[in-house]
């Protein structure tokens, strides 16, 4: 597995949102550890049980939290990822879409610069199966195993995890990278990710259309991936 698992703290920025409410309570119920919500002027009140602050740094202090999950509107997700970064969250997912691709460059920019790490925007999120779900990946049809899947589609996430559950292969991690030109973690950096992971025994690279970055995956892969690898490219 990588970047999550069931030990996790999790925070969500926009957690009293209509969109936030939902997903909080759809991760809770999954079993991830969300130990807090971030709302300015909400703090001290309570979302499905869970703590609301003000601040992303007192959601921090009084939860020990490392990772954040956002879902703020477009113009706000550069202010809350700095307030992230600056708390010290070490792993933002980015669920938001429609973010202005000069923010997106600030922020991957930024993350960067602290060693973090960005999934997304305009993605449905990470999950290791059975252990963690962050976003608005639907929990049921993953199933605890070893393959590792990186995904730049949606729907084509949620289509070929449940044809890998029906088949009985289990999935490490997977991940949701987004589909917008400018984004955080990529699939170089995922296969990397995966390829140095002992739990993880095969890896899934599902692509779309447009850019030169399945290709570039496919250059990297051959020249450094010794595990099974496969692709599929939608579109």
């Amino acid at each position: 597995m990588i970047l999550v698992d069931k030990n996790t703290k999790v925070i969500v920025q926009g957690a009293t949102g209509k969109m936030g409410s939902t997903h909080t309570k759809r991760m809770l119920d999954y079993g991830t550890k969300i130990v807090g919500g971030v709302t300015p002027g909400k703090g001290g009140t309570k979302i499905h049980g869970v703590p609301v602050f003000d601040a992303v740094k007192e959601a921090v202090d009084a939860t020990g939290a490392t990772t954040s999950v956002i879902f703020v509107p477009p113009y706000y997700v550069l202010d809350a990822g700095y307030e992230a970064l600056d708390a010290g969250i070490e792993l933002i997912v980015l669920i938001t879409e429609g973010v202005p691709p000069q923010d997106t460059a600030k922020l991957v920019a930024a993350v960067k610069a602290r060693g973090a790490k960005l999934v997304g925007p305009n993605c449905p999120g990470v999950i290791t199966p059975g252990q963690s779900l962050l976003g608005i990946l639907p929990g049921n049809i993953f199933k605890e195993g070893s393959v590792g899947m990186i995904s730049r589609s949606g729907t084509l996430t949620y289509e070929i995890a449940l044809a890998l559950t029906e088949a009985g292969h289990g999935q490490s991690t997977c991940v949701g990278i987004g589909g917008d030109p400018v984004k955080g973690l990529n699939f170089i950096e995922l296969l990397d990710l995966f390829r140095s992971d002992p739990e993880t025994h095969a890896i899934l690279v599902i692509g779309e259309i447009g850019g030169t970055d399945e290709e570039a995956a496919a250059a990297h892969a051959r020249r450094h991936v010794r595990k099974p690898a496969v692709a599929s490219i939608a579109g």
